[in-house]
Formats: structure tokens, sequence, C-alpha cells
């Protein structure tokens, strides 16, 4: 059996169930203030804690949802692993992507990952689609639920 033919009937089994949780990661200000500087996004309510703690319903400062996003690489990592016989991995986009709750400065978020479909593309390409939901750490409303898509590429035959 080829491997991708075998990275389909793994992934196609999975369909509907949870395939991974992440470690947790705390999004503190320092790394609120980096991500601002590298994005060039300044607005106030992520990086002036007084004027968010007395202007928002925050009680301080909140992390950009892109930096809550962006984290989805390290979660990914962490739990969507590469089949046997695959030579790499390429971010494919979402379909659907929604932020849900603010995530505060100093809040803990995880991710958790459902398989819901997978397609054999090509001979070499096998598009997989999980559901991400991005945890905050004591909330029941999550940060953000997102359909990503993700590429696993193997070697031609």
């Amino acid at each position: 059996m080829k491997a991708i033919d075998a990275a389909f009937a793994e992934a196609n089994s999975q369909v509907g169930s949870e395939i991974g949780v992440s470690e947790w990661v705390t999004i503190d200000q320092a790394t609120i203030d980096a991500f601002a500087e590298t994005t060039y996004d300044h607005q106030w309510i992520h990086i002036d804690p007084e004027r968010a703690a007395k202007e928002t319903p925050f009680g301080g400062t909140i992390a950009h949802g892109f930096l809550t996003l962006s984290l989805a690489s390290k979660f990914g990592y962490e739990c969507l692993g590469r089949y046997d016989g695959q030579v790499m991995g390429i971010n494919y986009g979402f379909n659907k992507l929604r932020f849900l709750s603010p995530v505060k400065a100093g809040a803990r978020v995880r991710g958790r990952f459902v398989m819901h479909e997978v397609k054999k593309r090509s001979e070499t390409d096998l598009l997989r689609t999980t559901i991400l939901t991005i945890e905050i750490d004591g909330q029941e409303t999550p940060a953000l639920v997102a359909e990503w898509l993700g590429l696993a590429v193997f070697e031609a035959s």
C-alpha cells in the first residue's frame, strides 16, 4: 500500500474524533507587546494596561486575535504529527474562523483538534480539515474556533 493511501485510511478513520490536545501556553503582556511590534498593531487595548483597565470591559489588555490564531502552528506541531512517508506539510488556510472570546493578558490557552474531513487531492497530496478550538483556561467560551486545512505532501511513486 502506498504511504498516501495508508495515511488517507488512517485520517478517514478519525473523522469526527478528537485527535489531539496541546499543552497550555500563557499569553503574557510581554508576548502581546512583542506581537504588536512585529505586526505594527499598536491598538491600545493590547498594549496599554492602565487605559485598558479603565476603558474596556476586559479589566486590562487582551491579546490580538491574530496572536491567538498564530499559536495554531505550535499547537498543530504538538498534536497533528506527520504520516509515514510524508515529506512536508503545508498550511492551506481556513474555511471558517470565528473569534469568540478575548484572551486577557496572563491567560493560558491550548489547542484542541477534531478531524473533520480528509480528501486525496492527487497521488501526492492529502488535504486534511480539522476543527481547531483554542480554549482559554477556566472559561467555557473558547477564544476561537476554526476549520483549518492542512496539506500533507508525499513523494511521487
